[in-house]
């Protein structure tokens, strides 16, 4: 045996060496590996492992999410205005590539298909009306959203379609929740309709309140998820209302695998029925309120006497609200409409001449509807100038801030003139009439124009630099002129103020005097009912209540509306007195036999519109009994001539239907009968 050498010797020191190093970088790698597991395992387990269980019962779960049922609108005694039935409804969705020829043929076969199973007394449906209906060209909705083509189907005509799926492509029966509403057509622009929640949400027509769930959505409970197709509300109280209406979604509850398969048995889950919704209008009053206007343009349209007789007069609106509690009792934009015709679809016929007639004219410009669209444009909308019933503000103000006294005369010569000599403007009284001396009171009896000129636009004008105008708009919407009402009422006007505008581009003197006498701003009927409610009360701006409480579906309290002051003017009790004693005396037609005093204010408000010059819109507002006032009434009558005529007779009735069923001194007196033993006083319409 050779002894190794030195080199030898090395060779494999160096061998030992190395393999102790990999060795150790062996057990190093391992040892960090598994450091890293642990770690690892440690994180999945109590950072994320919450999240992770989520997601595994998210997997592990499928929903199907069953239509809530609406709550019910009810009148302040209890009768249903609008209320939900669960139906089946047949419904056609347009493919993205769905020609007109095509959805021709499939109307005709829907037509056929329906019209061979309908029910005896049914309707029977056109193919023109189903193409129609289809809106190919998405003129009245997005070419996504289903069409229904029939609500309420009978079980022959789903039995039909249930075993014919494969031969109607596009079309579906869905359960959902019908709207109807009371066919007496009670304060149909207040209660509002329903639309599309997908055409709501996007596109010209979005609304921000859906927009915002739209974006949410995926967020929200399951149950309170809104489904593609469901029916929301669209405008008045369905719109402002909508979340307590709703209800909450039913779900059919799946276990699910990895696959989502299926595994286990269903957990059904019922819908929640919404909240009812309880309004302040009386019934009996309303119906007789919206008779009151299409009686009396009636009478209008066709009196043989020159200063009653308004050919043009097409609309009218009116609110009754009453002053202690702000309660708005009746609400009426005539012509109305029957709003069940959403239950089935509407064609663009009907939806072009319906425009007309769904918007809240007592809240927001609505135009009358004519053959001629362009015909239109010469008539006034439901905004118009207050006229002469802005007298007794203007006095208010004059008496408020020292520009006269109750015991100023004034002689009304019949006009007051203004404006650089020999280019003055003269302001006339109605008629020319000359009233002589007038103190502010009998200027208000008198309806001078001249007074409230020279005695308030003038002196305003007077003041220094802007410090007139300013004082003129901040006493305007102290009473409400110019502002929200604060009924919370979607698309509410706060009506077009002019007299900024008649400062800039004409003259300070002329937006002033011009606004004295009521020339200068265009409000709605529910602001004049408002501002009426602050003369009787003496100063306290109510808000307009619409709704008394909120109910569950079992009768359970969810919430009550009182009485809510927005504002109070300070003036004193003996310039609330002078205006009194001028509205005391304001002749006016239709009250000869009323049974209380009340205070009243006519206006006859001007208007260039279109081609016509100077039209003339009937205006009134009054209160009753005088003393101890309950109700407060404003009637609006575009194109409707003198106030006293063409406004205070719809008034009267509303003030008889208000004391037959409620009793303007708390005794209710039912509704007269005549001779031949008919009611007296208004129908139902």
């Amino acid at each position: 045996m050779q002894l190794r050498t030195e080199e030898q010797r090395k060779r494999e020191a160096a061998k030992r060496r190395n393999f102790s190093f990999r060795l150790n970088v062996f057990f190093f790698v391992a040892f960090f590996a598994f450091s890293v597991l642990i770690v690892r395992l440690a994180v999945l387990q109590f950072v994320e492992g919450p999240e992770m269980k989520e997601r595994e019962a998210s997997i592990g779960t499928r929903y199907v999410k069953i239509p809530p049922i609406r709550g019910n609108i009810l009148a302040a005694g209890g009768e249903e205005i609008a209320y939900s039935t669960s139906m089946q409804s047949l419904y056609y969705t347009l493919a993205y590539d769905t020609s007109t020829e095509q959805a021709q043929q499939m109307a005709g076969r829907l037509a056929e298909a329906l019209n061979a199973n309908r029910e005896p007394d049914a309707e029977a449906l056109t193919e023109e009306q189903i193409f129609d209906i289809m809106d190919v060209k998405g003129r009245r909705s997005y070419v996504y959203e289903p069409r229904r083509i029939k609500a309420d189907l009978s079980e022959r005509e789903i039995a039909y379609f249930m075993e014919r799926r494969d031969l109607y492509p596009g079309v579906e029966i869905v359960e959902e929740s019908i709207r109807n509403y009371s066919e007496d057509t009670i304060a149909v622009q207040l209660i509002g309709y329903m639309r599309g929640f997908n055409s709501l949400n996007q596109g010209n027509n979005a609304i921000r309140y859906y927009v915002d769930i739209a974006e949410d959505n995926g967020n929200r409970d399951p149950a309170d998820q809104y489904l593609d197709k469901e029916l929301v509300g669209y405008d008045g109280i369905e719109l402002m209302f909508q979340e307590e209406l709703r209800g909450r979604n039913g779900l059919k509850t799946y276990p699910v695998d990895y696959m989502s398969r299926i595994v286990g048995p269903m957990e059904l889950t019922l819908p929640e029925k919404g909240n009812n919704v309880y309004l302040t209008i009386d019934r009996d009053i309303q119906l007789d309120t919206e008779q009151a206007i299409l009686d009396h343009l009636h009478t209008i349209n066709t009196s043989s006497d020159p200063q009653e007789y308004a050919p043009y007069a097409k609309t009218g609106y009116a609110v009754a609200m009453e002053v202690k509690t702000g309660n708005v009792v009746a609400m009426a934009s005539m012509p109305d409409y029957d709003p069940n015709v959403w239950k089935d679809g509407v064609s663009q016929e009907q939806y072009n001449y319906l425009m007309y007639f769904t918007n809240n004219g007592t809240i927001r410009s609505v135009p009358a509807y004519y053959e001629d669209v362009k015909e239109g444009y010469n008539h006034p909308s439901s905004l118009v100038p207050l006229g002469s019933t802005q007298k007794p503000l203007s006095v208010l103000l004059g008496l408020n801030e020292g520009l006269f006294t109750t015991t100023t005369m004034y002689n009304d010569i019949g006009f007051f003139e203004f404006g650089r000599e020999g280019y003055e403007t003269r302001v006339n009284n109605a008629s020319n009439a000359r009233n002589g001396l007038l103190d502010p009171s009998r200027a208000i009896a008198k309806s001078s124009n001249a007074f409230m000129s020279e005695m308030v636009g003038n002196k305003l004008y007077m003041m220094p630099g802007n410090e007139g105008l300013e004082l003129w708009d901040r006493y305007n919407k102290e009473f409400g002129l110019g502002v929200p009402t604060g009924s919370g009422l979607p698309n509410e006007s706060s009506g077009i103020i002019n007299y900024f505008h008649e400062a800039e581009s004409g003259s300070s003197q002329s937006a002033l005097i011009y606004a004295s006498f009521g020339q200068q701003g265009q409000y709605t009927a529910l602001q004049l009912a408002q501002y009426a409610t602050m003369l009787a009360n003496r100063g306290q701006r109510i808000k307009p209540q619409l709704v008394k409480e909120i109910r569950t579906s079992d009768g359970e309290l969810v919430r009550t509306y009182e009485r809510e002051v927005l504002n109070e003017v300070d003036i004193p009790d003996e310039y609330w007195r002078e205006i009194e004693i001028g509205m005391d005396q304001v002749p006016v037609r239709g009250f000869d036999d009323f049974p209380y005093d009340f205070r009243r204010k006519t206006g006859t408000s001007q208007q260039d519109v279109g081609n016509r010059k100077k039209v003339e819109n009937a205006v009134f507002i009054a209160y009753a009994p005088a003393d101890d006032p309950v109700l407060a009434v404003a009637v609006v009558v575009p194109d409707g001539g003198y106030g006293g005529r063409g406004a205070a007779p719809i008034a009267r009735q509303i003030f008889d239907a208000y004391d037959a069923y409620v009793g303007l001194d708390g005794q209710p007196k039912g509704k007269q009968l005549s001779q031949d033993g008919e009611e007296n006083g208004g129908t139902d319409n």
